[in-house]
């Protein structure tokens, strides 16, 4: 599982030196494709459920699940949602990163950041004895404190021999439901996404690329977290 997410945090690394405008989100599909096949790794995603990409591209409003397209060309002030996952001897690997193209304005910087935080905060509450919820909890505190919506619609979940294994890990707390007691040697994709107006969404007419309802900006960052008796370790770094 360590080597699995270390060489997608390796991936993501080689596509964030490689995003600036005028490149396409094609080109970064390639990118992750050869590198998949340097390392001897298969992309997680290819396939997927008829998924038909390595990447998940998803550019400005578009949440998550956004196709890669030669047609995609990243602009100045854009930001891109990449994610990506491998399987590396049997276990999966899943990571996202929202990176900016160019110089971006100050508010959509906000939004990085405040995603990326509300991620890292739900990564601390990741200790054995606490509630799932937790987790939910911590992301969803500090992101709406911030005055941004999050995405009920899409969750993080559970990973090790399968891409999604149960527990679910909602970026909000469900009414009424109790939460999993988190244990030992539990690994949990922990990924908030994050927008700037309305937490709602629509799906595109190719089943796959889901979007802001009202068409305002969304970042999604995730890591693959395991719970130890020492503390969260996050498992997607280089």
């Amino acid at each position: 599982m360590r080597e699995a997410n270390r060489l997608v945090s390796s991936i993501l690394d080689m596509l964030g030196k490689a995003i600036k405008p005028g490149i396409s989100t094609m080109s970064l599909e390639d990118i992750a494709c050869k590198a998949c096949e340097g390392y001897g790794v298969k992309p997680a995603f290819k396939g997927y459920h008829g998924f038909p990409f390595a990447l998940c591209c998803s550019v400005n409003e578009e949440i998550v699940h956004g196709f890669p397209s030669e047609k995609r060309i990243l602009k100045e002030g854009d930001i891109v949602s990449i994610d990506m996952g491998v399987i590396y001897q049997g276990f999966y690997g899943d990571s996202a990163r929202t990176y900016p193209v160019g110089k971006i304005a100050d508010s959509t910087r906000k939004l990085l950041d405040v995603t990326r935080e509300s991620l890292m905060r739900g990564i601390d509450k990741a200790l054995p004895g606490n509630s799932l919820y937790d987790i939910s909890r911590a992301v969803q505190e500090y992101a709406e404190g911030e005055g941004y919506g999050v995405v009920r619609r899409f969750v993080g979940h559970g990973i090790g021999r399968n891409l999604h294994e149960k527990p679910e890990v909602p970026n909000f707390v469900p009414s009424g439901l109790p939460g999993v007691q988190l244990r030992t040697g539990m690994v949990l994709a922990i990924e908030p996404m994050v927008t700037e107006g309305s937490h709602d969404i629509e799906i595109l007419d190719d089943k796959w690329t889901a979007v802001t309802k009202d068409r305002k900006l969304s970042a999604h960052f995730e890591h693959t977290v395991a719970i130890t008796s020492e503390g969260p370790q996050i498992l997607s770094c280089s």
